[in-house]
């Protein structure tokens, strides 16, 4: 999220660095595996600049809600959300405090966002609030390297990296977050990034349901 007393790298390039990195073809391919699968009435938090949009399909949603804050990034969106063929509304607000009807969602998403949320446990509780009794949660984020000196470095470079990549944290389990808000996961796929992308160690994606 960008804050309103952010600086000229936080309004306007910051963003362009964010949506030109989770751009990159590691990234596409796991969307590529995993956005397909939504379906029905499906909640994104972290709606960001649109990356997953290509990348619905189109027979299985009826409509799409993208949650997100920030204004810059969701500016970035602007042209993928014209060329969309089903019916998406985008909602300003955090995933912290999704003005959503408890139990409205089919599908929740959340794709390389669960590393900028300030308070992700609290988005994850507002995702399984809103979703239907039986819906799912796609994710694909990255996490810390446990018991390894990969995890060490991220340790390090988080504060860093952070301030030049939106507030992505490094060392966040996204697995572990998500287990501990209350879903049981059901799929789970992890692999190592290319080592041109070490400092995001491990590649976590799968679906998930309430407890």
């Amino acid at each position: 999220m960008t804050p309103k007393n952010a600086n000229f790298y936080d309004r306007r390039i910051a963003p362009v660095v964010v949506h030109s990195g989770c751009s990159m073809g590691t990234f596409s391919r796991t969307r590529e595996r995993v956005i397909p699968q939504a379906e029905g009435v499906v909640v994104e938090a972290g709606f960001g600049s649109g990356l997953n949009l290509p990348y619905y399909d189109a027979a299985k949603v009826e409509m799409l809600i993208g949650v997100d804050p920030d204004e810059a990034m969701l500016r970035l969106a602007d042209r993928r959300r014209c060329e969309v063929p089903f019916d998406l509304q985008v909602v300003r607000a955090g995933a912290e405090d999704m003005p959503l009807k408890t139990s409205s969602a089919d599908t929740a998403v959340i794709a390389y966002a669960l590393c900028t949320i300030p308070k992700p446990n609290e988005a994850l509780a507002e995702i399984h609030r809103i979703l239907k009794p039986g819906g799912r949660l796609l994710f694909a984020e990255h996490g810390r390297v446990e018991h390894s000196w990969r995890g060490r470095l991220q340790d390090r470079l988080n504060n860093t990296w952070g301030q030049l990549a939106g507030g992505c944290n490094l060392n966040r389990n996204p697995s572990r977050l998500i287990e501990e808000a209350g879903f049981a996961i059901q799929d789970l796929r992890q692999e190592r990034f290319p080592a041109y992308l070490l400092p995001l160690g491990i590649h976590t994606s799968g679906e998930a349901q309430p407890r």
